[in-house]
């Protein structure tokens, strides 16, 4: 069968490799469509700890179950599937075990004609949604909703900015904040995308390279409750000045780094929470497939490409021009 691996430093091709083979409890899983995530482009750059090459990459998919190990879990065959990425969260639903990774390294990942996972990794792909939509959902959306619902504490009413709305855990952040019924706002570097944001129910969205963003943020909003943010660095201190008593700024990247300083004082006094947060436990998974299904959301896709022509997603994820997820038809 077809795979995507990284073969080497800074390498990844199209490798012809075993149909794996499935054992006690576990399913093979046809793959129809898969979605690419920053992190498969972070181990491609060799910006990931403990890479083993030779592994095949990804972590989104949806497919079709076509084995089962044992004759209990029957009733899974011929459906059509989505993939739990988390590998071995652990008994604490508050955070990850030591050994915790995530599908695609070093555990053999989606990016391939057939993939093998346990049972329990299982859930049932909404049917409103294509294959190509689904597949866009497991580890952004798991990774929004720990954010905005579990730390961030989302209600009904709040007041709530995405910052860097062209990712697609921000994208997921929006959607289940707008679902909730909150008021939504956004920044990004790009008018599309603040458009697009708008068409999408957002209140207003302000361009970050305007050094007077947050006065104007502040100004249309009254403050923020939640802030949901992937850069970090120093503009978490600008965060801080914009939220209203007792808000919560949740972040779950810092690709920006370390902040210079941190204003503990105005922290403090206002009672505002600073949160890290990392992927979602699996209860998490299973609350946000409900939660999409109930609301009858629809993912952000940019486009839909062959698999041939995944080396091509993956190089336009690195320029970062795009709205939505990279999404690639297996079939």
């Amino acid at each position: 069968m077809k795979a995507l691996q990284i073969t080497a430093e800074h390498q990844i091709e199209i490798c012809e490799v075993d149909k794996p083979a499935i054992k006690s409890n576990q399913a093979l899983v046809k793959v129809s469509a898969v979605a690419l995530n920053r992190r498969d482009q972070w181990i491609r750059e060799g910006m990931y700890p403990n890479i083993q090459f030779g592994t095949t990459l990804g972590s989104d998919a949806c497919g079709e179950v076509v084995e089962v190990a044992n004759d209990v879990n029957q009733s899974w065959l011929n459906k059509k599937v989505l993939i739990n990425p988390n590998v071995n969260w652990g008994d604490n639903p508050k955070a990850q075990a030591a050994d915790y990774s995530v599908l695609g390294m070093p555990v053999p990942g989606t990016f391939a004609e057939y993939i093998i996972v346990d049972i329990d990794r299982l859930i049932e792909k909404p049917e409103y949604l294509k294959d190509e939509q689904a597949a866009a959902i497991p580890l952004g959306g798991l990774t929004a909703y720990r954010a905005i619902m579990t730390h961030g504490q989302l209600q009904s009413g709040d007041t709530v900015l995405i910052s860097g709305f062209g990712g697609g855990v921000g994208q997921f952040a929006f959607q289940f904040a707008v679902a909730a019924g909150a008021e939504v706002y956004i920044t990004s570097g790009s008018q599309s995308k603040i458009d697009q944001a708008i068409s999408m129910g957002a209140k207003a969205g302000f361009n970050y390279k305007d050094e007077n963003w947050a006065k104007e943020a502040y100004k249309v909003s009254g403050g923020f409750d939640i802030v949901i943010d992937s850069a970090g660095g120093d503009q978490i201190n600008t965060f801080i000045k914009i939220m209203r008593p007792a808000g919560r700024i949740v972040f779950y990247g810092a690709t920006n780094g370390m902040p210079a300083k941190l204003d503990m004082f105005r922290m403090f006094w206002n009672q505002v929470t600073l949160q890290g947060s990392t992927m979602g436990n699996d209860q998490e998974f299973v609350e946000m497939i409900h939660f999409i299904e109930s609301h009858q959301l629809v993912p952000v896709i940019d486009s839909v490409r062959p698999f041939d022509d995944i080396l091509g997603a993956f190089d336009q994820m690195k320029t970062g021009d795009r709205i939505g997820k990279l999404v690639v038809n297996m079939s």
